[in-house]
């Protein structure tokens, strides 16, 4: 995925490298594959503390596809991709 240095587009929060910081923008339960991705997904992020507005920093991102290891709150969670995909941050600049 390509990205502009000029612009503060809105990316999946599986877009941000190690160390880096997004603020939550949007949550995209959509229809994607399987059940259960709707107010139920929305949530558990929910309660998870991601919400609109979050600040929310990659700690570290497994490889082969693993999940993420974010710092939101104050708090570690991983996240699976799947749902890393549906979250939506625009990129701090640094």
């Amino acid at each position: 995925m390509q990205r502009r240095s000029s612009d503060r587009s809105e990316v999946p929060l599986t877009a941000l490298r190690n160390g880096e910081t997004g603020t939550v923008t949007s949550i995209r339960t959509g229809s994607g594959r399987g059940f259960g991705r709707g107010w139920g997904f929305e949530k558990r992020l929910m309660d998870l503390g991601l919400t609109p507005g979050t600040k929310v920093t990659v700690v570290k991102s497994a490889p082969f596809r693993g999940p993420l290891e974010i710092l939101v709150r104050g708090s570690r969670l991983a996240l699976g991709r799947g749902m890393a995909e549906r979250i939506f941050v625009e990129i701090e600049k640094q």
